[in-house]
C-alpha cells in the first residue's frame, strides 16, 4: 500500500490563523492612539492616569481574519437583520415582550453589536447585542496602528473602511431621527439646537465612560448639544423629557435595563410612550433582536418554513447560529447530563453576568439556575490570539465584534481576553483592531 504522505501543518491553516499563531509583535502607537483620542481636548483628564485604571482596555496586538470569514459575517449580520424585520417574526417576538416594547416608533437602533467565535467551519453567532458599546474607542484604536517591521506591513489591512466612520455615524443618528420625525432637522439651521442625551447608570463610573465623551465632542463639534446623564437627573414635566430644565430630543440609551422597569427609570419610561423624544436604541430593538430566546428560534431548522425564509437565508441560519434550547423543567436533566456541551446564558444577563460553561458548572450553582430563566448554546470554543506580555509569549482568547446599524456592519473589532468569558482584566487582552488577510 503506497504512503500517503500529508501535508505540512502550515498548509491546512489559513494565513489569518498561521499570523495569529506565530506573529505576536505589537502594532498599536501609543502617541498615534493619543492623538487619535484627542487627549488634549475631552479626554485630557482622563488620560494621564488611564493605565492605571483601564490598563487592560486596549490590546497591543491586533487579530488577524481572512476575507473569508468577514464576508461570512457580514452575509450573516446581513441575513440576521432581515429576519428580524419580517411582519411574522415582530408579531412572535412582540408576544414575548412586555407590553412597553410593543411599539414601533421607527428607530432601527444604532450599534447592533454582533458577537462572533471564528471556527475553521466559519464564523459562529454568540450574541446579539442592541446598545454595543466599544465602538468609538474601538475606531481610535484600529486608527493607531503601524506595522513593527516590514513583513507585517502586508497584512496590516483593516477591515473597514474607517476614514470617514464618524460622519456615517452622526449620519446614523440622523436617519434614527427622520424615520421617527420626518421631515424634521436633525440639526435645524437656525432656532434652537438638538438636545440629545447619552443615558447610563452613573455614567462617571462606567468602564467605557471615556467613549461618552468622545461621543459628546463629536456631537457637538456636528452642532447638537449632549450631556451625558444617570436616569435619576431626568424629569418628565410638561410633556418632556428634561434635565435640569433643557428639553431632550434624543436619547442614545446604553442602559442594561432594556425595558425601562426600575424605579429611576420612570422619566424615560413615560418619554417613549409618549414619543416625546427619540431613543436608540429602545424597548422595542431589544425585543426584536437581542432576546436571547431568539438564538432558540433562529438555530430551530423549523423557523425557515414558518417565516418562508429564501434556501440562501435558512443556509446562512444554519451554518451560523449554534443550536440553542431555553432551559426548562423538562430538559434539565438531560441538559445537566451533557452539560459539558453547553454554555449557559441568563436570559435577562448582559455582558456574561451569570454566564457559565457547562464544565464549570457546580451542582449549586445549577440548583439555583433551574429558577431562573436561561438558555444553554452549544459549546463554540473561541479562537485563539498569540501575545507578548513583557518578554512572554501568552496564548489568549479572541471574539470578533461587528458593530452595524441596518443590517450593514460599520466597524469589525475583536476583544483579546482570557477566563471563561470576555473581560478587560487578561494582561495582553482588551479591544483589539482586525485586520483582514486574503485566507
Amino acid at each position: 500500500m503506497p504512503m500517503v504522505m500529508q501535508p505540512p501543518i502550515d498548509r491546512l491553516r489559513s494565513l489569518a490563523s498561521q499570523l495569529n499563531q506565530e506573529c505576536a509583535c505589537y502594532s498599536l502607537d501609543m502617541a498615534a492612539l493619543r492623538q487619535s483620542l484627542q487627549a488634549d481636548s475631552v479626554l485630557s483628564a482622563w488620560w494621564p492616569s488611564w493605565q492605571d485604571t483601564h490598563a487592560h482596555l486596549f490590546s497591543s496586538t491586533g487579530l488577524f481574519v481572512s476575507q473569508t470569514q468577514l464576508q461570512a459575517m457580514q452575509e450573516a449580520v446581513q441575513v440576521l437583520h432581515q429576519v428580524m424585520e419580517l411582519p411574522a417574526w415582530r408579531a412572535q417576538a412582540w408576544a414575548q415582550a412586555p407590553e412597553l416594547a410593543r411599539t414601533h416608533m421607527g428607530p432601527h437602533g444604532v450599534f447592533m453589536g454582533y458577537d462572533f467565535h471564528l471556527t475553521e467551519a466559519g464564523p459562529r453567532l454568540i450574541e446579539i447585542n442592541t446598545n454595543a458599546g466599544g465602538a468609538m474607542l474601538s475606531l481610535a484604536l484600529t486608527r493607531a496602528q503601524r506595522a513593527c517591521c516590514d513583513a507585517a506591513r502586508d497584512w496590516l489591512h483593516t477591515a473597514t473602511d474607517v476614514t470617514q466612520l464618524e460622519q456615517r455615524w452622526l449620519d446614523m443618528f440622523a436617519h434614527e431621527w427622520a424615520l421617527q420625525r420626518p421631515g424634521v432637522p436633525f440639526v435645524p439651521a437656525q432656532g434652537p439646537a438638538r438636545t440629545l442625551a447619552i443615558v447610563d447608570e452613573d455614567p462617571a463610573s462606567q468602564y467605557l465612560y471615556p467613549e461618552f465623551l468622545l461621543f459628546q465632542d463629536m456631537f457637538r463639534r456636528a452642532g447638537v448639544q449632549t450631556v451625558i446623564a444617570a436616569p435619576h437627573a431626568l424629569i418628565w414635566a410638561d410633556g418632556q423629557l428634561q434635565h435640569q430644565g433643557q428639553r431632550i430630543d434624543m436619547v442614545y440609551l446604553r442602559l442594561t435595563d432594556f425595558y425601562l422597569e426600575a424605579p429611576d427609570h420612570a422619566a424615560l419610561r413615560q418619554a417613549w410612550q409618549a414619543g416625546a423624544c427619540v431613543f436608540t436604541p429602545n424597548p422595542e430593538t431589544h425585543a426584536l433582536h437581542a432576546n436571547k430566546r431568539h438564538l432558540a428560534a433562529l438555530s430551530d431548522p423549523a423557523l425557515g418554513q414558518q417565516l418562508g425564509l429564501s434556501d440562501h437565508a435558512r443556509a446562512v441560519l444554519a451554518r451560523t447560529v449554534p443550536m440553542t434550547c431555553t432551559l426548562t423543567p423538562d430538559n434539565a436533566e438531560q441538559l445537566w447530563a451533557e452539560r459539558k456541551k453547553y454554555f449557559f446564558k441568563p436570559l435577562a444577563g448582559y455582558g456574561s453576568k451569570a454566564a457559565y460553561r457547562g464544565d464549570k458548572l457546580t451542582t449549586k450553582t445549577w440548583a439555583q439556575m433551574q429558577h431562573m430563566p436561561y438558555v444553554a448554546q452549544a459549546l463554540i470554543p473561541p479562537s485563539q490570539r498569540v501575545v507578548m506580555v513583557g518578554d512572554e509569549r501568552k496564548t489568549l482568547k479572541a471574539d470578533v465584534r461587528a458593530y452595524a446599524y441596518d443590517g450593514q456592519v460599520q466597524l469589525f473589532a475583536a476583544r483579546l481576553y482570557d477566563g471563561q468569558t470576555t473581560n478587560f482584566r487578561s494582561d495582553g487582552g482588551g479591544f483589539a483592531p482586525v485586520f483582514v488577510t486574503p485566507t
